[in-house]
């Protein structure tokens, strides 16, 4: 009973962090204040978000690391102390450079190290048959921020300004995530997997051993993922960095931070679901599910016009992007073990870096050129239809390859990927 206790602590406590952290995701509602009230460009405001999304992915390496060899403490008291410095300095170094170094740069860190620690240590709590649950509660944090932090923002713009409303937020922040640092942690060694009374009927194949970094990195299926990675998240970065223009400029809607709501929640429902949906019928099984309705759904994104087909649009995008984030760090877990998950993992999220500088770069100037974003609606249409390939292709590294390819299907390894 403490250790039921004690591990849904540190599950609640990294959705607390991660709900702190995903202020990243309304950087839609600060774009559009900076485009209106500073006459930024599209392509400019998206610098600073582009910059804290790579830094965000790269500091996951050293994160990952330090979390996996100190426990997640150190490294989560780090990340309140830049997410703090972060906004503050930010709002009062309201540059192009400015904002790329304080926001892209410091709170990149603060976010890498803030999320590099949460999941793994919850994960290590439970009994790998609810490793997609698991994962989509903690990681959910960061798609449902939007939610409260959207409006929260957009009301501190309206009374303060801009840049008051960032050094308030960062007071904010800075609180939060040092509080919640003290509740979570890593199980110690030999404690006992906590079981759910439900039980997902699929056997999932795990893998025997603990891979260090070289080791996975020997793997073709890392790369496999790596790539899927990078085409599963590429599309949904787009979409968030230009949330609040592409809802005006395509349909008419002026209430930007409705669009950040929606799509928020749907990317929060997403997490849970898709990482559930995952313990049940396979990893793999849901990976293409989820690449195949991202793809249809970007054909048809040009044709959403009407406010009620684009909220209903963003939020499929939503849906499926929020489950990329549930799903990786799991499958990362089956392949290759637990004992190096942060290291590991966070090596494996640089692909959402990678589609955190591109996706929104090609928004940005496909919406200076153009004028509009069907360029990049047909771009991320295509890379989601080559992602739902790869995950009929790829199978679990310890699987026999008996037929020449990586590995048997799921029914004649008599697991799960």
């Amino acid at each position: 009973m403490e250790n039921n206790r004690k591990a849904w602590l540190v599950v609640f406590s990294g959705l607390g962090v991660n709900l702190t952290l995903g202020v990243l995701y309304s950087w839609g509602i600060i774009s559009a204040a900076l485009i209106d009230d500073f006459n930024w460009t599209a392509t400019q405001t998206q610098i600073p978000y582009m910059l804290a999304s790579a830094v965000f992915a790269l500091t996951m390496i050293p994160g990952g690391k330090l979390q996996d060899r100190f426990g997640p403490k150190p490294v989560l008291f780090v990340s309140s102390l830049l997410a703090g410095m972060g906004f503050i300095f930010s709002g009062m170094n309201l540059t192009v450079a400015g904002l790329t170094f304080f926001f892209g740069f410091v709170f990149g860190l603060a976010m890498g190290f803030g999320y590099s620690s949460p999941t793994p240590a919850a994960v290590k709590w439970f009994n790998p048959d609810h490793r997609g649950l698991i994962s989509g509660i903690v990681v959910s944090g960061f798609g449902l921020a939007p939610v409260y932090i959207a409006p929260l923002t957009s009301s501190l713009i309206a009374m303060f300004g801009l840049p008051t409303a960032l050094v308030i937020l960062g007071v904010l922040f800075f609180l939060i995530v040092f509080s919640l640092t003290f509740l979570i942690s890593n199980p110690s060694d030999g404690v006992e997997k906590v079981k759910l009374k439900k039980k997902p009927r699929r056997t999932h194949r795990l893998a025997t051993k603990d891979y260090s970094l070289s080791e996975m990195m020997k793997t073709p299926q890392f790369y496999i993922l790596w790539t899927m990675f990078f085409f599963g998240t590429f599309a949904g970065l787009l979409i968030i960095g230009q949330m609040s223009k592409i809802g005006l400029e395509q349909a008419s809607i002026s209430n930007g931070f409705l669009l950040v709501v929606v799509y928020a929640i749907f990317n929060f429902i997403g997490r849970v679901t898709w990482g559930t949906i995952s313990d049940y019928i396979g990893r793999t099984a849901t990976l293409f599910t989820m690449f195949a309705i991202q793809a249809l759904i970007y054909f048809l994104f040009s044709s959403f016009t009407n406010p009620v087909a684009l909220l209903i649009g963003k939020s499929v995008v939503g849906f499926t992007f929020g489950g990329m984030l549930a799903i990786f760090p799991v499958v990362t877990a089956d392949f290759y073990g637990v004992k190096n998950l942060g290291l590991n993992y966070g090596v494996m999220i640089t692909a959402w870096g990678v589609g955190g500088v591109i996706g929104p770069l090609l928004g940005g100037i496909a919406r200076d050129l153009t004028g509009g974003y069907g360029i990049s609606y047909l771009v991320s249409a295509v890379l989601s239809v080559l992602g739902a390939v790869l995950s009929l292709i790829i199978r679990h590294p310890e699987a026999e390859d008996r037929k020449g390819r990586l590995g048997e299907p799921d029914g004649k390894t008599g697991g799960s990927t």
